[in-house]
């Protein structure tokens, strides 16, 4: 804008050149009005404001007389953006992060702004050398459509990852620790050799917490950088560490100011001993045990801090576990935020703690635990503001939600069902309740089974799951049995969490079975079994778990007691019993890895008749398969001899060539395993394991006995491999859980078995949903 001559007074505003902006609205943005004096500040604020509102490309001010001239040039209407040379990011996705608009003002200021957020998106993807292009093709009417041309370049990687200043530790025990990795042929799947500098600050921290725990208490992590190559293709990371002195642990004592708590009685648990390398980590694990111990015997507000004195001559940490009770602070209101679908009271029944009750800082870490465990939220925070009085504190729990239905399709092929498909429709907060609900089918070679799930976790408002099932279930075993079998029924079922470890669960179950389709040359144990059952069975579960993860446990252990009663109706009366436990070793601190475990399992069941039952095999336990891996499914254990056609007093039977598999009374396994992490193949998802199992079984339960020559003529059958003596098998095998689904297999090795067992060297499962 030209020198605005100044004095006198601005008469009028005259606006030209707006044609779509409504001349009130651009006074309304001027600084001066009219009746103002012509002031050279006051009009160069109002310029500048115009410009400000971005709806203009040019501004200019004249005087006529007393009148101000405003001349416009309106910025362009925007009427498309597309996004052109995009594959690694979505149209959806780069939209999200840009502000241009369809039907909003064009400005270049923004376009400029909005490509930098498009680079940003592809930073993200680790393709730093991507280039974005903004291309501005005019339209009438003053309209724009806005190209944002797009060349993506290939992936920037990582090519080398150095350190610098460590001793105590080879690069390649280090590069072990890092999440981050160096670019290699086999980690096609995986994003670890992306560089991401939020990873490099996340990777400082592992590496602080991997010398802590290794005894180096003065451990920092100076500088971690990532260099781009000239050609921008790779990069080059490096880490600068300095790791100070390495020390053991020294003494350990406690003091105690908590009332009616002495120091000895705390003694018993500590869990770290003299002369061992100071674990930061276990010594802070030990606190939170101890104060989690205190406040369950009722002492809510105990505090148990670590305090360490370094002693470098010696090289050793004394380490004191000062004990005290923390301030006095209790729950004054609980407010329940965000939960538009959930209602408040299945929030706040998972909350550890109630208005009135002590509030501790491990209330609010299991708060939000619990709360993302439903699995109703995509984000959840617990925060706090001062209360009423200073020993009263207000709690707020933050929510949003996410959907919580849930459609799967999906396929698989398994040694067991041979290729299936399944499809399901689930609903894990039905209306907001709490109740999960869901019908699901799967079709397979060997198998059809449709199921209808109903639970509620809290069933009366009270701490019990509840739920019914409804299920139809076909099983084709014509590639180990002679036969078929079909079950229809109804399942009722509750259980009751005792404590978090200790829980029980009940279930009634009515089952109508039918055995068919058995080959008119399977044994007479079979054909005579043929036929319509009807099974009432109550059963029963206690089950102890201090396992870490339930899912994939890597320490604790895990013990059921199962029982199943037989004979509430119905023409079946047995008595069966199973007890299962399994347990699990870490090997963190032995091999330097977390993805080393020891896991034991041992198992033993029995079952007994009363009341005259039926005796059917359908019931009986088999040994194989996954209970004994390099064994067919039932493929140890009792079973029939194939004989060949006879005439018997006149009459010509037909021969029994196949096999049946008749289960067993009693059973007993064993399986020791140690799960490893695959070499070259961790970043995939590979993991690997070497398994021993054994186990037993014997007992032949079936409702008569066919093995006496000849008194049992014609249905003399005979039977082998009723014996208790151990079956023994080896061998390796590996998990992936690779794109495609979930890929289990095992090669299994008999080390010890009978003559007749029949075995299998391979074990292959695959499964995805989606």
């Amino acid at each position: 804008m030209a020198h605005t001559p100044t004095g006198g007074v601005i008469e009028s505003i005259d606006i030209s050149g707006n044609d779509r902006i409504e001349t009130n609205t651009v006074l309304s943005y001027m600084v001066v009005q009219p009746g103002d004096p012509f002031n050279q500040d006051q009009l160069d604020r109002s310029l500048k404001t115009l410009y400000a509102t971005g709806l203009f490309r040019d501004v200019t001010l004249h005087r006529a007389g007393n009148v101000l001239q405003v001349h416009l040039v309106e910025n362009p209407i925007v009427n498309r953006i597309v996004f052109e040379g995009n594959h690694a990011a979505k149209d959806e996705d780069l939209r999200k992060v840009i502000a241009l608009r369809p039907r909003a003002v064009f400005s270049t200021q923004t376009t400029a702004a909005d490509r930098q957020k498009i680079l940003g998106v592809y930073a993200e993807k680790a393709r730093y050398a991507a280039t974005v292009t903004p291309q501005i093709i005019r339209l009438s009417h003053n309209r724009v459509d806005v190209v944002f041309q797009i060349n993506e370049a290939t992936q920037t990687l990582i090519k080398k990852i150095s350190f610098v200043g460590n001793r105590a530790f080879s690069e390649a025990r280090l590069a072990q620790v890092v999440s981050s990795k160096e670019t290699a042929w086999y980690r096609f799947f995986a994003s670890s050799d992306e560089y991401n500098p939020e990873r490099l600050r996340y990777d400082g921290e592992l590496l602080r917490r991997f010398y802590l725990r290794n005894g180096f208490v003065d451990f920092q992590v100076k500088n971690a950088t990532g260099e781009l190559s000239p050609d921008r293709k790779s990069f080059y990371v490096t880490f600068t560490v300095d790791e100070g002195l390495r020390y053991r642990l020294g003494r350990v004592n406690i003091r105690s100011s908590l009332k009616h708590v002495p120091a000895a009685s705390l003694r018993k648990y500590i869990e770290l001993f003299a002369n061992q390398w100071y674990d930061g980590s276990a010594v802070q694990h030990n606190a939170t045990d101890m104060e989690e111990i205190l406040q369950g015997q009722g002492h809510p507000f105990a505090m148990v801090r670590p305090e360490i004195a370094r002693n470098p001559e010696k090289r050793t940490v004394d380490l004191l576990f000062d004990v005290s009770e923390g301030p006095r602070v209790y729950v004054e209101r609980i407010d329940i935020n965000g939960n538009t679908i959930t209602e408040d009271k299945v929030i706040r029944r998972n909350l550890p703690m109630a208005e009135g009750d002590p509030y501790t800082p491990s209330e609010r870490k299991y708060a939000k635990a619990m709360l993302q465990d439903l699995g109703y939220f995509s984000s959840v925070s617990i925060d706090q503001s001062p209360g009423s009085a200073p020993d009263k504190i207000n709690v707020a729990a933050n929510l949003v939600e996410k959907p919580t239905g849930e459609f799967s399709l999906g396929g698989g092929y398994s040694t067991d069902v041979g290729i299936l498909g399944n499809i399901g429709l689930k609903q894990h907060n039905l209306l907001g309740s709490g109740v999960d609900a869901g019908i699901s089918g799967t079709m397979a070679y060997y198998q059809r089974q449709a199921d209808i799930s109903v639970s509620d976790p809290y069933f009366l408002n009270r701490n019990m799951v509840a739920g019914v099932d409804i299920f139809a279930i076909q099983n084709n075993y014509q590639t180990y049995q002679n036969y078929s079998e079909g079950r229809y029924g109804i399942s009722f079922r509750m259980g009751y969490s005792y404590n978090n470890h200790l829980s029980q669960s009940f279930s009634y179950s009515l089952t109508d079975r039918d055995i068919d389709n058995a080959y008119s040359d399977a044994s007479w144990y079979v054909l005579k079994q043929t036929g319509w059952s009807l099974l009432s069975q109550l059963s029963t579960t206690l089950t102890y778990d201090t396992r870490d993860n339930r899912m994939n446990p890597h320490s604790g252990y895990v013990v059921r007691l199962a029982g199943d009663f037989a004979g509430i109706g119905g023409n079946e009366r047995y008595l069966r019993g199973k007890l299962d436990a399994a347990y699990y070793i870490p090997l963190d601190d032995l091999m330097g890895n977390h993805d080393w475990t020891v896991a034991l399992t041992a198992g033993a069941g029995d079952i007994v008749n009363w009341g005259g039952g039926r005796s059917d095999i359908i019931d009986n336990f088999y040994l194989g398969g996954s209970t004994l891996r390099g064994f067919m499914d039932g493929g140890a254990g009792p079973r029939t001899m194939g004989i060949p056609a006879y005439t018997w007093q006149g009459v010509t039977y037909p021969m029994h060539s196949q096999e049946d598999f008749l289960g067993g009374r009693f059973m007993y396994t064993g399986s020791a395993t140690v799960n490893f992490p695959m070499p070259l193949a961790a970043d995939m998802g590979i993991k690997g394991r070497y398994f021993v199992d054994m186990g037993g079984l014997d007992g032949l339960r079936i409702p008569r006995r066919y093995t006496a020559y000849p008194q049992d003529m014609p249905y003399y059958t005979p039977v082998y491999s009723d014996t208790i003596k151990p079956r023994v098998s080896t061998g390796v095998g590996f998990s992936w859980k690779s794109p495609f689904g979930l890929i289990n297999i095992d090669l299994g090795i008999p080390v010890l078995k009978e003559k007749h067992d029949r075995t299998r060297l391979f074990r292959f499962g695959f499964g995805q949903q989606f």
